[in-house]
C-alpha cells in the first residue's frame, strides 16, 4: 500500500508543477487576474492582476492520481475515492462560477452569498443522502477521543451534516486570504488521512485520493507561496473544503473536523464574532480586521505586524499540531 500512496503523491506533485508552468502564463494571456477587495489591507493592492483559478492545478492532479493509481481499486469495485472527488468537484464548480462572475464584472464580487449558500446546501444534502443510501454513513455519530458512538435521529443527522459540510467548505474559503495560507494549512489535514489509511491498512482508495491531493497542493504551492504567482481562487478553496468534509464523512467521523480543521474553525469564528460584535456595539470591533490572519497581519493585540510568510508557517504549524492531535483522537477506533 505504501508504494501506491507514494506513487499517487509523486504523480500529484509532478503534474501540478509541470502543468502550472504552462497554465499560469495561459491565465495571464486570458487576463484572468484577481481583483483585490477594497476593504482589505492596503498593501494587498499590489496583488491585483495576479492570475486566479489556480486551484485547477491540484484538482487535475488529484483526478490523475485517482484514474491511474486508483484505477486498481475501481476494478475491484471500490469507488469511494471517485465519489469523494466528484463531491469536492461539485463545490469546485460552484467556486468556478463565482470566479467567473468576478472576472466578468472585473471586481471582487461573484455569485451572491444567498446563491452560493443554496447551491452548497443542495450539494451537501445530496451527498449525505447518497452516502447513507450506499451504507457509507449512518445516524450513529462517532465521538473522537472517547471512542464512543451516539445514535441521533435521522432527520437531525441530515440537517446537522449538511450544515457541517457547508460550514467546512466556507471555513476553508475564508482562510484563503494571503499567499499560500489555505494550501499550507490543508497539507497536514490531508496528511492526516494518508496516515490513517497507512496505519489501519483500510480504505486504500481514500488514501490514494488524499496522497494525490497532497502532492497536487505541494506542486501548487511552488507557485502560490509568497510572493504568489497564482491564486487558487474559489475554484480551489471550495474544492478543498468539499474534499475535507467529504473525507471526514467517508471515514464516518465528521466530528473530527472540530480538531482537524481547528485553524479553519478559528478563522470562521473570528469572522462571525467580528460581525456580531460590530452590529451589537454599532461600529466597534474586537479584531483590527477579520478573519484572524488579517488581525495578526495588521498588528493586532501585540503590535507586531506578521508578514505573510510568517503567517504561513504559523498557521501551517498549528494545523500540523492539531492534525497530530486528531490522529491520536481516532487511533483507538476499529475501522
Amino acid at each position: 500500500m505504501s508504494i501506491r500512496l507514494i506513487t499517487a503523491f509523486v504523480i500529484g506533485i509532478l503534474f501540478a508543477t509541470v502543468f502550472g508552468h504552462y497554465y499560469i502564463p495561459w491565465l495571464r494571456k486570458q487576463k484572468a487576474g484577481q481583483e483585490i477587495k477594497q476593504d482589505g489591507p492596503s498593501w494587498h493592492s499590489v496583488k491585483a492582476g495576479t492570475p486566479t483559478m489556480g486551484g485547477v492545478m491540484f484538482i487535475l492532479a488529484t483526478a490523475l492520481g485517482i484514474l491511474t493509481v486508483g484505477f486498481e481499486d475501481m476494478l475491484h469495485g471500490q469507488f469511494l475515492h471517485l465519489f469523494v472527488f466528484l463531491f469536492a468537484l461539485v463545490f469546485g464548480a460552484i467556486g468556478f462560477l463565482d470566479d467567473w462572475e468576478k472576472l466578468k464584472k472585473r471586481q471582487n464580487l461573484g455569485l451572491t452569498a444567498k446563491m452560493k449558500f443554496l447551491l452548497q446546501l443542495l450539494a451537501a444534502l445530496l451527498f449525505v443522502v447518497l452516502m447513507e443510501r450506499f451504507h457509507i454513513i449512518s445516524s450513529r455519530v462517532y465521538i473522537p477521543f472517547f471512542n464512543r458512538t451516539l445514535t441521533v435521529p435521522r432527520w437531525f443527522y441530515y440537517v446537522a451534516s449538511a450544515f457541517i459540510i457547508v460550514g467546512t467548505v466556507n471555513a476553508v474559503n475564508i482562510t484563503d486570504g494571503i499567499d499560500g495560507l489555505a494550501a499550507g494549512t490543508s497539507l497536514p489535514v490531508f496528511l492526516f488521512f494518508v496516515a490513517l489509511v497507512f496505519e489501519t491498512g483500510k480504505h486504500a482508495e481514500l488514501g490514494v485520493f488524499a496522497s494525490s491531493l497532497l502532492g497536487g497542493l505541494l506542486g501548487f504551492l511552488f507557485y502560490n507561496f509568497n510572493p504568489a504567482r497564482v491564486f487558487m481562487g474559489d475554484t480551489g478553496s471550495l474544492f478543498l473544503g468539499g474534499a475535507l468534509a467529504a473525507m471526514a464523512f467517508a471515514f464516518d467521523m465528521p466530528l473530527i473536523l472540530i480538531t482537524l480543521g481547528f485553524v479553519f474553525l478559528v478563522e470562521t469564528l473570528s469572522d462571525i464574532i467580528q460581525v456580531a460584535y460590530f452590529k451589537i456595539t454599532h461600529g466597534k470591533r474586537i479584531f483590527k480586521m477579520a478573519p484572524f490572519h488579517h488581525h495578526l497581519e495588521m498588528g493586532g493585540w501585540t503590535g507586531k505586524k506578521w508578514r505573510e510568510k510568517e503567517l504561513f508557517f504559523l498557521f501551517t504549524g498549528v494545523s500540523l499540531l492539531f492534525a497530530m492531535l486528531s490522529f491520536l483522537g481516532v487511533s483507538g477506533r476499529s475501522f
